[in-house]
């Protein structure tokens, strides 16, 4: 059975398109936009809902110009952190995968067909291990997300005072030279500094 016209046509998408997650919440979509415009064109921007959601990270899904764009981009965000509003944000990027849209095409017309099992079935201890196995895993990543966030958090508050210190210098220096004080302390320490 061929895939269809449709399908074939949303799998081209797919190959230009780049999965980025880690992302804060605070990214909107013309922020997000801006960032991946460095590196090439943007063509669209999808925000997608992740399982760690409640952590306060978000994914999207970005459409570029042409798969090799997506292919560079991945490279680049791979080796250094992407900066989103002036901060570097430790986002991750990889190729979109068919999976992780929700408006796909149906490939073949087939269905899906999902059952109970059985206690007494002999695969069912199996499948409770495998459900046990998830849980933790799930755990564990959230886990890891958070602290991922709280350093984000932490890097940002750092980022934010250190320029608020940088701008208290600068309006010290620029009140010293307002009202002569800097001649005064020349004069009064004998020091000559080259005027530019």
């Amino acid at each position: 059975m061929e895939p269809s016209t449709e399908y074939l046509a949303f799998e081209e998408k797919v190959k230009k398109t780049i999965y980025i997650d880690n992302l804060s919440p605070q990214v909107t979509k013309a922020v997000l936009e801006n960032a991946i415009n460095q590196f090439g064109n943007v063509k669209d921007v999808q925000f997608i809902p992740t399982y760690f959601a409640s952590c306060g990270v978000c994914a999207a899904l970005v459409e570029m110009e042409s798969a090799k764009q997506a292919e560079e981009i991945i490279c680049e965000m791979g080796d250094s952190p992407l900066m989103i509003s002036g901060m570097p944000r430790p986002v991750r990027a990889r190729k979109a995968q068919v999976e992780m849209f929700e408006d796909r095409p149906k490939k073949h017309q087939r269905t899906i067909v999902c059952r109970w099992m059985d206690p007494s079935h002999q695969n069912f201890e199996l499948a409770k291990k495998i459900k046990d196995l998830t849980k933790k895993h799930a755990a564990e990543a959230q886990y890891i997300m958070e602290l991922q966030v709280k350093e984000e958090e932490k890097l940002h508050k750092q980022q934010s005072e250190t320029l608020q210190t940088n701008y208290r210098k600068y309006e010290l220096i620029d009140g010293a030279q307002a009202d002569g004080n800097v001649n005064r302390l020349k004069a009064e320490y004998g020091i000559k500094l080259n005027d530019r």
